[in-house]
C-alpha cells in the first residue's frame, strides 16, 4: 500500500486542510509601511492596508482563520493600550469585519505583554513580579474591547490562573454570551523558542523571563491538569504552545479533554527550518510539511502557523 502516491493518499491516516490552518498576523501602529521581520522569513508587520491585503490573500488560499496580534505606540505599566477601544488590534478587527463579514474567523490575542513597557504578561507588583488577580481584570478589559470589535474568539495567552473564568464572565455580562468563545492557551510553557515571535511583536521582558507563569519544560501531566483547569472554566477551545517540543502534551491534553485543540507551531519552530532550508542542510519545504503534518497526527484540531498561507496554497497545488 505504499508503492505508488495514490495508493498512500488513499489509505493516509492524517490529512491537513487549509481550513485547519491559523495564520497569526501582527499589525503595528505608527508605521507607514509593513516592515519585514528580520529573524522570521516571509513575516510582517502590517499597517492596516497592508493587513486588510495580507488577509485576502490568505482566504483565497482557504485559510479562513487569522491570530492577530498588536504592537502599539504607546504603552505603560498597566498595558492600557489593550483595552482601548480605538487602539491599534480594534481597529484592525473592525476593518476585517467589514472586510470579509463572517467569512473570516477572527481571534484576538488576549494578553499586556505587547502594551506594557516592561514586556511582561499582567501588572507588576512592588517587588517586580507580576500580580495574577489585577492580571484578570486587565484581560477581562481587554477581551470585551475585544469583542465589542468584531473578535470571534478571544485567546488569553498569559497563563495567568482563573483567566478564562474571569474572561468568560465579563464577556458574558457585557452580552457575549453566545457569540463569542474563548481560546484558552491551557498549556503554555516558558520555553526558548518564542526569541522571533518577541521581536514581531516587540514584547521581549525587560528584565527576568515569564518562567513564574509560564509552564516548566519538565511537566507533562500538570500540562494536562492547566487543560482540564480552563476545561471546568469554560474554554471552548484548548491551546498547547509550543506544538513540536510538545506533541505528547498535545496528544494528552486530546484525550484528556476531547475539546477542539490548537497547537501554535511557533516562530522559533518557524525560524529554524527556514534557517537550516537557507544553509542547504535540509529541504525546507519537506520540512516544513511533515511538521505540520506531525502536529495533526498528535491530535490537533488546528494548527497555528506562520507558514499557513504557504501550506494551503501547496495543499491546493498537490
Amino acid at each position: 500500500m505504499r508503492r505508488t502516491p495514490t495508493l498512500r493518499a488513499a489509505v493516509r491516516e492524517t490529512l491537513l486542510a487549509p481550513s485547519q490552518l491559523v495564520a497569526p498576523v501582527f499589525i503595528k501602529e505608527g508605521i507607514a509601511e509593513p516592515r519585514q521581520v528580520a529573524s522570521m522569513p516571509g513575516v510582517r508587520q502590517h499597517t492596516l492596508d497592508s493587513l486588510l491585503l495580507e488577509a485576502k490573500q490568505l482566504r483565497a488560499a482557504g485559510v479562513t482563520s487569522l491570530l492577530l496580534f498588536g504592537v502599539p505606540a504607546h504603552k505603560d505599566a498597566g498595558g492600557s493600550e489593550a483595552w482601548n477601544d480605538a487602539g491599534i488590534l480594534q481597529q484592525a478587527l473592525r476593518a476585517l469585519r467589514d472586510d470579509h463579514g463572517d467569512e473570516l474567523v477572527l481571534i484576538a490575542d488576549t494578553c499586556l505583554d505587547e502594551y506594557t513597557d516592561h514586556g511582561h504578561c499582567g501588572p507588576l507588583r512592588a517587588d517586580g513580579t507580576v500580580d495574577n488577580d489585577a492580571s484578570l481584570a486587565a484581560y477581562a478589559r481587554a477581551a470585551v474591547s475585544q469583542a465589542d470589535a468584531g473578535a470571534d474568539l478571544v485567546a488569553p495567552s498569559g497563563m495567568m490562573d482563573g483567566q478564562v473564568a474571569a474572561i468568560r464572565s465579563a464577556l458574558d455580562e457585557a452580552g457575549h454570551a453566545e457569540g463569542v468563545g474563548v481560546m484558552a492557551y491551557c498549556s503554555k510553557y516558558a520555553s526558548a523558542f518564542y526569541g522571533p515571535f518577541r521581536e514581531a511583536a516587540e514584547c521581549a521582558p525587560q528584565f527576568g523571563d515569564r518562567s513564574g507563569y509560564q509552564m516548566d519544560p519538565g511537566n507533562g501531566e500538570e500540562g494536562v491538569r492547566e487543560a482540564l483547569a480552563d476545561a471546568a472554566e469554560g474554554a471552548d477551545i484548548l491551546l498547547v504552545k509550543p506544538a513540536v517540543p510538545y506533541l505528547d502534551v498535545v496528544a494528552r491534553v486530546k484525550a484528556a479533554t476531547g475539546l477542539p485543540l490548537a497547537a501554535y507551531h511557533v516562530s522559533g519552530e518557524y525560524a529554524m527550518v527556514h534557517a537550516a532550508a537557507e544553509r542547504g542542510w535540509i529541504d525546507g519545504d519537506r520540512v516544513m510539511a511533515e511538521t505540520l503534518l506531525s502536529i495533526r497526527r498528535a491530535g490537533a484540531d488546528l494548527v497555528i502557523t506562520y507558514a499557513a498561507g504557504w501550506a494551503a496554497r501547496r495543499l491546493a497545488d498537490r
